[in-house]
């Protein structure tokens, strides 16, 4: 059985790295998407594009290491944290902070086209208040992160503030205007509101609670699970640990929550659909 994670950190400093893939793997888990921290999580300043990209380099080595020294598929994700964005134009202005955050996603972009990651992420809006140029200056931004992947044709996974239906559809008028193919935006940290993303027509990946997946399955299987794991000593199981979606799956099978076609859909045909990758089954 396939079993994909759709957000999942690693850290090698701060975290478990390599063991926390393994738990995963033992619960039943095969494919990570592996998405970037930040350059300050991997021993950059992020003061400069340089770091960002020093930071993107170190972050597929990681994957690669995953891929090698694991039995997990293990798919790399790189970006720009928009916490990374904020901090930046605090330290040095918003349009150093911009300029810098551009050049970042433009080396993301280049890294996808390259094969070596699969989507631009996670870029967004911060999920805390700042003030209203910073937001406007990080709309802007996410925007240009998905026009990248709309010309890398690639995905991209977005990190927001709590969303609802209203900003479903903000949403959704963003990648109208982007032009970028709605479902390969992905809504990382979704709440569980499948009808609503599928009338926008972007990709929820929703945080695998026993509560949020059994609201989400009952609007259809049209989403993806993952753990947000941080993979952080200090703060173990954070968000969800890493053996919560192989388990939370298996389990809902068992209960008949989820059927063979639900688990089917969710880990193998909406990640193929959305990343265009080849799954091995």
């Amino acid at each position: 059985m396939i079993i994909w994670d759709d957000h999942f950190h690693v850290d090698p400093y701060k975290g478990l790295f390599l063991e926390a893939v393994k738990q995963f793997h033992r619960a039943g888990g095969t494919h990570l998407v592996v998405v970037y921290k930040t350059a300050h999580d991997y021993g950059f300043p992020g003061l400069k594009a340089e770091d960002f990209m020093k930071a993107m380099d170190f972050h597929i080595e990681l994957v690669e290491r995953i891929n090698k020294e694991t039995p997990v598929k293990a798919y790399a994700v790189v970006g720009v944290h928009p916490a990374e964005f904020v901090y930046l134009a605090e330290q040095k202005g918003l349009s150093y902070a911009k300029k810098e955050v551009i050049k970042a996603l433009e080396y993301a972009q280049k890294l996808c086209l390259e094969g070596k990651a699969i989507a631009i992420g996670e870029i967004g809006r911060p999920h805390y208040e700042v003030s209203e140029e910073i937001w406007n200056a990080s709309i802007e931004l996410m925007k240009y992160g998905m026009t990248l992947a709309k010309e890398a044709d690639c995905a991209v996974q977005l990190h927001t503030e709590s969303f609802d239906e209203e900003k479903f559809r903000e949403l959704g008028k963003y990648v109208k205007e982007v032009g970028i193919k709605p479902y390969k935006v992905v809504k990382h940290f979704s709440p569980p509101l499948v009808k609503v993303a599928e009338e926008v027509g972007v990709f929820p990946s929703i945080i695998a609670s026993k509560k949020n997946i059994k609201e989400a399955i009952e609007q259809g299987n049209r989403f993806m699970m993952e753990t947000d794991y941080i993979d952080d000593k200090r703060r173990p199981g954070a968000v969800l640990g890493p053996k919560t979606v192989p388990k939370r799956t298996k389990a809902f099978l068992q209960n008949g929550l989820f059927t063979e076609e639900d688990v089917y859909k969710i880990h193998v045909e909406n990640p193929r659909k959305v990343y265009r990758v080849e799954i091995v089954e």
